[in-house]
Protein backbone atom coordinates (compact mmCIF):
# COMPACT_ATOMS: atom_id res chain seq x y z
CA UNK A 1 0.00 0.00 0.00
CA UNK A 2 1.39 3.15 -1.09
CA UNK A 3 0.30 7.01 -1.07
CA UNK A 4 1.32 9.66 -3.45
CA UNK A 5 0.87 13.28 -3.01
CA UNK A 6 1.04 15.93 -5.65
CA UNK A 7 0.81 19.44 -4.89
CA UNK A 8 -0.23 22.26 -7.09
CA UNK A 9 2.69 23.10 -9.00
CA UNK A 10 2.75 19.37 -10.46
CA UNK A 11 -0.71 20.07 -11.55
CA UNK A 12 -0.01 23.56 -12.68
CA UNK A 13 -1.42 23.12 -16.47
CA UNK A 14 -2.54 20.45 -18.51
CA UNK A 15 1.40 19.45 -18.76
CA UNK A 16 1.97 18.67 -15.17
CA UNK A 17 -0.88 16.28 -15.11
CA UNK A 18 0.32 14.75 -18.00
CA UNK A 19 3.63 14.19 -16.20
CA UNK A 20 1.33 13.07 -12.77
CA UNK A 21 -0.31 10.29 -14.75
CA UNK A 22 3.30 9.31 -16.19
CA UNK A 23 4.42 8.93 -12.48
CA UNK A 24 1.63 6.90 -11.55
CA UNK A 25 2.31 4.68 -14.46
CA UNK A 26 5.72 4.47 -14.10
CA UNK A 27 6.78 4.34 -10.45
CA UNK A 28 4.30 2.72 -8.58
CA UNK A 29 5.47 -0.63 -7.90
CA UNK A 30 2.17 -2.69 -8.20
CA UNK A 31 0.70 -2.18 -4.85
CA UNK A 32 -2.27 -0.44 -3.98
CA UNK A 33 -2.13 3.50 -4.51
CA UNK A 34 -4.10 6.25 -3.43
CA UNK A 35 -3.26 9.59 -5.02
CA UNK A 36 -3.63 12.75 -2.85
CA UNK A 37 -4.25 16.07 -4.86
CA UNK A 38 -4.00 19.60 -4.35
CA UNK A 39 -5.36 22.68 -5.48
CA UNK A 40 -4.00 23.78 -8.70
CA UNK A 41 -0.88 26.22 -8.63
CA UNK A 42 -1.90 29.53 -6.74
CA UNK A 43 -5.81 28.59 -6.65
CA UNK A 44 -5.71 28.85 -3.25
CA UNK A 45 -4.56 32.32 -3.15
CA UNK A 46 -7.27 32.88 -5.40
CA UNK A 47 -10.06 31.61 -3.63
CA UNK A 48 -8.64 33.49 -0.76
CA UNK A 49 -9.26 36.34 -2.31
CA UNK A 50 -12.62 35.91 -3.30
CA UNK A 51 -13.58 34.67 -0.09
CA UNK A 52 -12.43 38.32 1.38
CA UNK A 53 -13.95 40.37 -1.16
CA UNK A 54 -17.22 38.20 -1.06
CA UNK A 55 -16.89 38.99 3.06
CA UNK A 56 -15.91 42.67 1.70
CA UNK A 57 -18.19 42.85 -0.86
CA UNK A 58 -15.81 44.24 -2.84
CA UNK A 59 -15.88 44.95 -7.05
CA UNK A 60 -13.30 42.36 -8.21
CA UNK A 61 -15.30 39.51 -6.66
CA UNK A 62 -16.92 38.32 -9.78
CA UNK A 63 -13.13 38.63 -12.21
CA UNK A 64 -11.74 37.09 -9.26
CA UNK A 65 -13.76 33.89 -9.40
CA UNK A 66 -13.58 34.35 -13.38
CA UNK A 67 -10.20 34.07 -13.35
CA UNK A 68 -10.02 30.35 -11.66
CA UNK A 69 -13.30 29.02 -13.51
CA UNK A 70 -11.03 30.15 -16.70
CA UNK A 71 -7.91 28.65 -15.33
CA UNK A 72 -9.50 25.17 -14.76
CA UNK A 73 -11.16 25.67 -18.69
CA UNK A 74 -8.14 25.62 -20.28
CA UNK A 75 -6.57 22.92 -18.63
CA UNK A 76 -9.25 20.88 -19.39
CA UNK A 77 -9.42 22.21 -23.51
CA UNK A 78 -5.77 21.14 -23.19
CA UNK A 79 -6.34 18.01 -22.04
CA UNK A 80 -9.28 16.60 -23.65
CA UNK A 81 -9.75 16.59 -27.11
CA UNK A 82 -13.86 15.94 -27.16
CA UNK A 83 -15.23 19.33 -26.04
CA UNK A 84 -18.48 17.38 -24.95
CA UNK A 85 -15.92 15.17 -21.90
CA UNK A 86 -18.43 14.70 -19.21
CA UNK A 87 -15.83 16.58 -16.81
CA UNK A 88 -16.62 19.94 -18.82
CA UNK A 89 -20.13 19.73 -16.79
CA UNK A 90 -18.73 18.13 -13.45
CA UNK A 91 -16.41 21.24 -13.19
CA UNK A 92 -19.04 23.87 -13.79
CA UNK A 93 -21.38 22.15 -11.38
CA UNK A 94 -18.59 21.82 -8.71
CA UNK A 95 -18.26 26.04 -9.21
CA UNK A 96 -21.60 26.85 -8.93
CA UNK A 97 -21.29 25.55 -5.04
CA UNK A 98 -19.66 28.85 -5.14
CA UNK A 99 -22.06 30.90 -7.04
CA UNK A 100 -24.86 29.73 -4.42
CA UNK A 101 -22.86 31.22 -1.83
CA UNK A 102 -21.96 34.42 -3.08
CA UNK A 103 -24.94 35.47 -4.65
CA UNK A 104 -26.64 36.35 -1.11
CA UNK A 105 -25.55 38.62 1.38
CA UNK A 106 -22.33 37.42 3.71
CA UNK A 107 -23.99 36.28 7.25
CA UNK A 108 -21.79 33.23 8.39
CA UNK A 109 -18.38 33.91 10.06
CA UNK A 110 -15.39 34.25 7.57
CA UNK A 111 -13.51 31.24 8.64
CA UNK A 112 -16.82 29.22 7.83
CA UNK A 113 -16.85 30.56 4.50
CA UNK A 114 -13.15 30.67 3.84
CA UNK A 115 -13.47 26.54 4.04
CA UNK A 116 -16.68 26.03 1.86
CA UNK A 117 -15.23 28.51 -0.80
CA UNK A 118 -11.45 27.46 -0.70
CA UNK A 119 -12.17 23.85 -0.33
CA UNK A 120 -13.60 24.28 -3.83
CA UNK A 121 -9.96 23.99 -5.43
CA UNK A 122 -8.94 20.53 -4.13
CA UNK A 123 -12.27 19.28 -5.36
CA UNK A 124 -12.04 20.65 -8.80
CA UNK A 125 -8.62 19.80 -9.38
CA UNK A 126 -8.69 16.07 -8.26
CA UNK A 127 -11.93 15.45 -10.55
CA UNK A 128 -10.12 16.98 -13.41
CA UNK A 129 -6.74 14.66 -12.79
CA UNK A 130 -9.21 11.22 -12.25
CA UNK A 131 -10.93 11.63 -15.48
CA UNK A 132 -7.09 12.26 -17.50
CA UNK A 133 -5.94 9.07 -15.64
CA UNK A 134 -9.35 7.51 -16.79
CA UNK A 135 -9.23 8.88 -20.13
CA UNK A 136 -5.21 7.55 -20.34
CA UNK A 137 -6.50 4.20 -19.33
CA UNK A 138 -5.05 3.92 -15.99
CA UNK A 139 -7.96 2.75 -13.82
CA UNK A 140 -8.86 4.89 -11.50
CA UNK A 141 -11.61 6.15 -8.97
CA UNK A 142 -12.28 9.63 -7.25
CA UNK A 143 -13.68 9.53 -3.60
CA UNK A 144 -14.56 12.89 -1.56
CA UNK A 145 -11.98 12.93 1.46
CA UNK A 146 -15.02 14.65 2.97
CA UNK A 147 -16.52 11.31 3.26
CA UNK A 148 -13.90 10.04 5.52
CA UNK A 149 -11.95 12.65 7.40
CA UNK A 150 -14.02 13.91 9.95
CA UNK A 151 -12.79 16.95 12.46
CA UNK A 152 -14.34 19.52 14.88
CA UNK A 153 -15.73 23.01 13.85
CA UNK A 154 -12.39 24.91 14.03
CA UNK A 155 -12.88 26.02 10.57
CA UNK A 156 -9.32 26.78 8.49
CA UNK A 157 -7.32 24.54 11.17
CA UNK A 158 -9.69 21.61 11.78
CA UNK A 159 -8.69 19.12 14.52
CA UNK A 160 -8.98 15.05 13.15
CA UNK A 161 -11.39 13.17 14.55
CA UNK A 162 -8.81 10.21 14.43
CA UNK A 163 -10.91 7.42 15.92
CA UNK A 164 -13.76 7.92 13.49
CA UNK A 165 -11.85 9.01 11.06
CA UNK A 166 -9.66 5.75 10.79
CA UNK A 167 -13.01 3.81 11.23
CA UNK A 168 -14.56 5.40 8.10
CA UNK A 169 -11.35 4.82 5.80
CA UNK A 170 -11.05 1.05 7.31
CA UNK A 171 -14.84 0.37 6.00
CA UNK A 172 -14.62 0.70 2.38
CA UNK A 173 -11.68 1.97 1.13
CA UNK A 174 -9.53 -1.23 1.03
CA UNK A 175 -12.07 -2.69 -1.10
CA UNK A 176 -12.26 -0.18 -3.44
CA UNK A 177 -8.02 -0.07 -3.08
CA UNK A 178 -8.02 -4.05 -4.69
CA UNK A 179 -9.93 -2.46 -7.74
CA UNK A 180 -8.70 0.59 -8.47
CA UNK A 181 -6.28 3.68 -7.93
CA UNK A 182 -8.03 5.94 -5.78
CA UNK A 183 -7.70 9.92 -5.67
CA UNK A 184 -8.92 11.85 -3.10
CA UNK A 185 -8.08 15.57 -2.40
CA UNK A 186 -5.46 17.38 0.58
CA UNK A 187 -6.65 19.67 2.80
CA UNK A 188 -10.28 19.11 3.67
CA UNK A 189 -12.61 17.16 5.68
CA UNK A 190 -16.10 17.48 7.47
CA UNK A 191 -17.77 18.52 10.66
CA UNK A 192 -20.58 15.60 11.69
CA UNK A 193 -22.85 18.34 10.33
CA UNK A 194 -21.28 17.86 6.60
CA UNK A 195 -20.26 21.76 7.20
CA UNK A 196 -16.31 21.63 4.99
CA UNK A 197 -13.53 21.88 6.95
CA UNK A 198 -10.12 22.80 5.99
CA UNK A 199 -7.14 21.23 8.25
CA UNK A 200 -4.76 25.18 7.75
CA UNK A 201 -2.54 25.97 4.87
CA UNK A 202 -0.52 23.26 3.23
CA UNK A 203 -2.43 20.80 4.68
CA UNK A 204 -2.14 18.33 1.88
CA UNK A 205 0.79 16.67 3.30
CA UNK A 206 -1.31 15.80 6.22
CA UNK A 207 -3.99 14.97 4.40
CA UNK A 208 -1.65 11.75 3.09
CA UNK A 209 -0.36 11.38 5.90
CA UNK A 210 -4.07 10.26 7.55
CA UNK A 211 -4.59 8.05 4.95
CA UNK A 212 -1.46 6.72 5.57
CA UNK A 213 -1.87 6.11 9.20
CA UNK A 214 -5.46 4.71 8.92
CA UNK A 215 -4.75 1.97 5.67
CA UNK A 216 -1.24 1.29 7.40
CA UNK A 217 0.67 2.03 4.26
CA UNK A 218 3.90 0.82 3.69
CA UNK A 219 5.26 4.40 2.49
CA UNK A 220 4.07 7.60 1.09
CA UNK A 221 6.01 10.00 -1.17
CA UNK A 222 5.69 13.98 -1.60
CA UNK A 223 6.15 14.86 -5.09
CA UNK A 224 7.70 18.04 -4.95
CA UNK A 225 9.65 21.04 -7.78
CA UNK A 226 12.80 19.98 -5.31
CA UNK A 227 15.21 16.91 -5.44
CA UNK A 228 14.00 16.27 -1.87
CA UNK A 229 14.75 18.17 1.60
CA UNK A 230 17.15 20.73 1.05
CA UNK A 231 19.91 22.26 3.94
CA UNK A 232 18.07 25.54 2.76
CA UNK A 233 15.70 27.17 0.51
CA UNK A 234 16.65 27.74 -2.84
CA UNK A 235 14.96 30.98 -3.16
CA UNK A 236 17.35 32.31 -0.25
CA UNK A 237 20.69 30.76 -1.24
CA UNK A 238 22.18 30.08 -4.63
CA UNK A 239 24.00 26.73 -3.14
CA UNK A 240 22.30 24.27 -0.93
CA UNK A 241 22.47 20.62 -0.06
CA UNK A 242 20.04 17.51 -0.24
CA UNK A 243 19.72 16.24 2.69
CA UNK A 244 19.44 12.28 1.89
CA UNK A 245 18.17 10.70 4.95
CA UNK A 246 16.66 12.52 7.84
CA UNK A 247 15.16 11.11 11.52
CA UNK A 248 11.72 11.59 12.42
CA UNK A 249 12.73 13.51 15.17
CA UNK A 250 15.23 15.93 12.89
CA UNK A 251 11.90 16.43 10.03
CA UNK A 252 9.85 17.32 12.94
CA UNK A 253 12.28 19.80 14.45
CA UNK A 254 12.64 21.48 10.85
CA UNK A 255 8.79 21.96 10.21
CA UNK A 256 8.27 22.92 13.25
CA UNK A 257 10.84 25.79 13.17
CA UNK A 258 9.19 27.17 9.58
CA UNK A 259 10.30 24.26 7.03
CA UNK A 260 7.69 24.66 3.96
CA UNK A 261 9.20 21.13 2.25
CA UNK A 262 6.42 19.35 4.85
CA UNK A 263 2.96 20.44 6.16
CA UNK A 264 4.21 20.15 10.30
CA UNK A 265 1.52 17.85 11.50
CA UNK A 266 2.36 15.67 8.84
CA UNK A 267 5.51 13.63 10.71
CA UNK A 268 3.75 12.55 13.82
CA UNK A 269 1.24 9.82 12.32
CA UNK A 270 4.31 8.74 11.01
CA UNK A 271 6.34 8.00 13.14
CA UNK A 272 3.79 6.55 15.05
CA UNK A 273 3.26 3.49 12.73
CA UNK A 274 7.07 3.55 11.27
CA UNK A 275 6.01 4.73 7.87
CA UNK A 276 8.76 5.88 5.83
CA UNK A 277 7.85 9.32 4.30
CA UNK A 278 9.62 10.16 0.93
CA UNK A 279 10.27 13.60 -0.39
CA UNK A 280 10.86 13.10 -4.33
CA UNK A 281 11.12 15.58 -7.76
CA UNK A 282 8.24 15.40 -9.91
CA UNK A 283 10.80 16.58 -12.40
CA UNK A 284 12.98 14.25 -11.77
CA UNK A 285 11.04 11.30 -10.66
CA UNK A 286 14.24 8.88 -10.95
CA UNK A 287 16.50 9.95 -8.62
CA UNK A 288 15.68 8.98 -4.63
CA UNK A 289 15.05 12.23 -2.85
CA UNK A 290 15.35 12.49 1.02
CA UNK A 291 13.87 9.19 2.62
CA UNK A 292 12.60 10.55 6.26
CA UNK A 293 12.44 7.51 8.58
CA UNK A 294 12.82 5.97 11.64
CA UNK A 295 16.95 6.44 12.53
CA UNK A 296 19.51 7.17 15.29
CA UNK A 297 21.66 9.41 12.47
CA UNK A 298 21.54 13.17 13.05
CA UNK A 299 20.86 15.76 10.51
CA UNK A 300 24.12 16.10 8.57
CA UNK A 301 24.88 19.56 8.10
CA UNK A 302 23.66 22.99 9.87
CA UNK A 303 19.43 23.67 7.79
CA UNK A 304 18.41 27.59 7.35
CA UNK A 305 14.93 28.24 8.14
CA UNK A 306 13.73 31.69 6.57
CA UNK A 307 10.25 33.29 8.11
CA UNK A 308 9.09 37.04 6.36
CA UNK A 309 6.66 39.46 7.12
CA UNK A 310 7.55 39.02 10.47
CA UNK A 311 6.07 41.27 13.33
CA UNK A 312 8.11 41.62 16.96
CA UNK A 313 5.33 42.44 19.83
CA UNK A 314 6.47 43.64 22.68
CA UNK A 315 4.17 43.47 25.93
CA UNK A 316 5.28 45.38 29.25
CA UNK A 317 3.06 46.02 32.43
CA UNK A 318 1.65 49.33 32.68
CA UNK A 319 2.52 49.86 36.15
CA UNK A 320 5.77 48.40 35.71
CA UNK A 321 5.39 45.40 38.10
CA UNK A 322 7.09 41.96 37.20
CA UNK A 323 5.98 39.73 33.96
CA UNK A 324 4.58 36.80 35.96
CA UNK A 325 2.45 34.13 36.22
CA UNK A 326 -0.64 35.55 35.91
CA UNK A 327 0.49 37.78 33.25
CA UNK A 328 2.03 34.84 30.81
CA UNK A 329 -1.47 33.01 31.16
CA UNK A 330 -3.43 35.49 30.50
CA UNK A 331 -1.53 36.79 27.54
CA UNK A 332 -1.24 33.27 26.10
CA UNK A 333 -5.04 32.90 26.12
CA UNK A 334 -5.42 36.05 23.88
CA UNK A 335 -2.89 34.97 21.73
CA UNK A 336 -4.47 31.65 21.27
CA UNK A 337 -7.62 33.09 20.97
CA UNK A 338 -7.29 35.72 18.20
CA UNK A 339 -5.43 32.68 16.18
CA UNK A 340 -1.77 34.20 16.76
CA UNK A 341 0.86 31.50 16.30
CA UNK A 342 4.20 32.29 18.15
CA UNK A 343 7.24 31.27 16.29
CA UNK A 344 9.70 32.66 19.06
CA UNK A 345 9.43 34.10 22.52
CA UNK A 346 11.70 35.84 25.02
CA UNK A 347 10.57 37.38 28.57
CA UNK A 348 12.66 39.24 30.66
CA UNK A 349 11.49 40.16 34.59
CA UNK A 350 9.44 43.50 33.10
CA UNK A 351 8.70 42.78 29.71
CA UNK A 352 7.47 39.86 27.13
CA UNK A 353 8.55 39.52 23.35
CA UNK A 354 7.38 37.50 20.71
CA UNK A 355 8.02 37.21 16.74
CA UNK A 356 4.85 36.51 15.09
CA UNK A 357 3.33 36.11 11.12
CA UNK A 358 2.27 39.23 10.24
CA UNK A 359 -1.38 39.28 9.70
CA UNK A 360 -3.30 42.49 10.24
CA UNK A 361 -6.72 41.54 10.92
CA UNK A 362 -5.64 38.85 13.77
CA UNK A 363 -2.71 41.33 15.22
CA UNK A 364 -5.05 44.55 15.35
CA UNK A 365 -7.56 42.38 17.03
CA UNK A 366 -5.15 40.66 19.54
CA UNK A 367 -3.10 44.21 20.37
CA UNK A 368 -6.42 45.83 21.23
CA UNK A 369 -7.66 43.60 24.16
CA UNK A 370 -3.83 43.10 25.11
CA UNK A 371 -3.52 46.90 25.42
CA UNK A 372 -6.64 46.87 28.03
CA UNK A 373 -3.42 45.57 30.73
CA UNK A 374 -0.51 46.31 28.91
CA UNK A 375 1.39 48.76 26.76
CA UNK A 376 2.02 47.20 23.17
CA UNK A 377 4.11 48.62 20.66
CA UNK A 378 5.04 46.66 17.31
CA UNK A 379 7.58 46.34 14.83
CA UNK A 380 6.70 44.94 11.41
CA UNK A 381 8.82 43.87 8.00
CA UNK A 382 10.72 41.41 9.90
CA UNK A 383 12.77 38.51 9.60
CA UNK A 384 12.95 35.10 11.24
CA UNK A 385 15.95 33.26 10.76
CA UNK A 386 16.51 29.47 12.33
CA UNK A 387 19.97 27.55 12.35
CA UNK A 388 19.76 24.29 13.12
CA UNK A 389 23.12 22.92 14.34
CA UNK A 390 24.55 26.03 14.09
CA UNK A 391 27.88 27.43 14.10
CA UNK A 392 29.32 30.99 14.40
CA UNK A 393 30.53 30.73 10.79
CA UNK A 394 26.62 29.85 9.89
CA UNK A 395 25.26 32.52 12.00
CA UNK A 396 28.02 35.23 10.23
CA UNK A 397 26.46 34.03 6.87
CA UNK A 398 23.02 35.25 7.44
CA UNK A 399 23.76 38.38 9.07
CA UNK A 400 25.39 40.35 6.48
CA UNK A 401 23.51 43.92 6.62
CA UNK A 402 21.44 42.57 9.62
CA UNK A 403 21.04 43.78 12.72
CA UNK A 404 19.60 41.30 15.48
CA UNK A 405 16.11 41.99 17.50
CA UNK A 406 15.70 39.17 19.36
CA UNK A 407 17.91 36.27 19.56
CA UNK A 408 17.15 32.77 21.41
CA UNK A 409 19.42 29.85 21.01
CA UNK A 410 20.14 26.41 22.98
CA UNK A 411 22.66 23.39 21.95
CA UNK A 412 21.26 22.98 18.41
CA UNK A 413 18.71 25.64 17.49
CA UNK A 414 19.92 29.60 16.95
CA UNK A 415 16.98 31.29 16.29
CA UNK A 416 17.64 35.33 15.25
CA UNK A 417 14.93 37.98 14.69
CA UNK A 418 16.55 40.51 12.73
CA UNK A 419 16.27 43.49 10.00
CA UNK A 420 18.01 45.15 7.28
CA UNK A 421 20.02 48.33 7.89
Amino acid sequence: MQIYKFGGASIKNAEGIKNVARIINEQRDGSSLLVVISATENTTNILEKVTHSYVQQKDDLSSLFKEVKEKHEEIMHDLFKNKEHPIFDEIANTFVEIDWIIEEQPQDEYDYLYDQIVSIGELVSSKIVNAYLQETGIGSKWVDARNYILTDNNFRNAEVNWEITEGNIKKDLPKILEKSIVITQGFIGSTSENFTTTLGRDGSDYTGAIFASCLDAQNITIWKDVPGVLNADPKWFSETELISELSYLDAIELTYYGANVIHPKTIKPLQNNEIELHVRSFLDPSEPGTCIRKTKESLPVPSFIFKVNQALISVLPKDFSFIVEDNLSHIFSLFHKHKVKINVMHNSAVSFSVSVDYKEENIQSLTKELKERFDVSILKDLELVTIRHYNHETINRVLTDKDILLDVKDSYTCQMLIKSR
